[in-house]
């Protein structure tokens, strides 16, 4: 365990193991850095990698009142300085705080991105998000897991095919066993309000691709065939405009893929194609 001061003081805590050039796991949404411990693990015969937590969760400091897309634009750059990484992974609005913070990095030299949901022309789902608000208020977390995962829809899952009034007690009872586990990660219920931040980075990142046309790092661009259209439709733009893209869709895969429940070891070996 380590940690690093960002710009505005903030502590961002984050994981390292292995050996090797510096590489950095940046997750998505409702997660935290212990969802990357298979990949990191495959990576780490060749590299070393760190895997923080976003700031909001577990080992990191909080939000604060003035968060936005450059307050993890800036929890990034303190970590590729202080741990002299030249490359970067993220998965969804992790994806996104990497292309944001490799466009004035220039030690970022290579970024993996998979399936950040960049809005074009309005693509990603958002209706949901005062419903998911309003549960979160009234301290009813399951509900509004179940309002933002079927919200955003990022693959198929139970979430879509269980009726909700069975899905909500399922998952309030799944959170209570999961708080009992390893006490060294952030439990689900302190997860699932993270996720109206997360929503903050995509709707300030929203029609932005463009704005990258000027891009120096090489991206790798990865997704899955089970993955909602709107994911593909931001990868497809990224493609057209990034001048050093390289794409590679993994049959199969969803959404979660690079998270320890998805497919790591497939992942891992396109990553490590891509970064040695």
């Amino acid at each position: 365990m380590n940690e690093v001061r960002s710009a505005d003081g903030t502590t961002i805590g984050y994981r390292t193991l292995g050996r090797g050039p510096a590489l950095i796991l940046v997750h998505g949404g409702m997660l935290a850095s212990q969802h990357f411990t298979k990949l990191a693990t495959a990576l780490s015969a060749g590299f070393t990698v760190h895997v923080p937590d976003r700031r909001g969760r577990g080992l990191s400091g909080p939000h604060g009142a003035g968060f936005g897309v450059e307050r993890e634009v800036e929890d990034l750059r303190a970590l590729v300085a202080a741990t002299g990484a030249t490359r970067a992974f993220g998965l969804s609005t992790g994806a996104l705080v990497v292309l944001r913070t490799a466009l004035d990095t220039p030690a970022l030299d290579r970024i993996a991105l998979y399936e950040p949901p960049l809005s074009i022309d309005g693509s990603v789902p958002t209706g949901w998000l005062p419903r998911f608000d309003r549960e979160i208020a009234a301290g009813r977390s399951a509900a509004a897991l179940v309002t933002g995962m079927r919200g955003l829809a990022t693959e198929p899952s139970l979430f879509s095919r269980i009726p909700r009034v069975a899905l909500v007690p399922l998952l309030t009872a799944g959170a209570r066993l999961q708080g009992k586990g390893n006490p060294e990660d952030v439990p689900v219920e302190a997860l699932i309000p993270t996720l109206h931040f997360d929503m903050r980075v995509i709707d300030e990142m929203a029609g932005t691709a463009g704005e990258y046309t000027e891009l120096k790092a090489r991206a790798l661009l990865l997704g899955g065939t089970k993955s909602a259209e709107y994911l593909g439709r931001a990868l497809r733009k990224l493609a057209e405009v990034l001048p050093h893209a390289h794409s590679v869709t993994l049959p199969g895969l969803g959404h979660s893929g690079p998270e320890d429940d998805g497919a790591p070891l497939v992942v891992a070996r396109a990553l490590r194609d891509f970064y040695e």
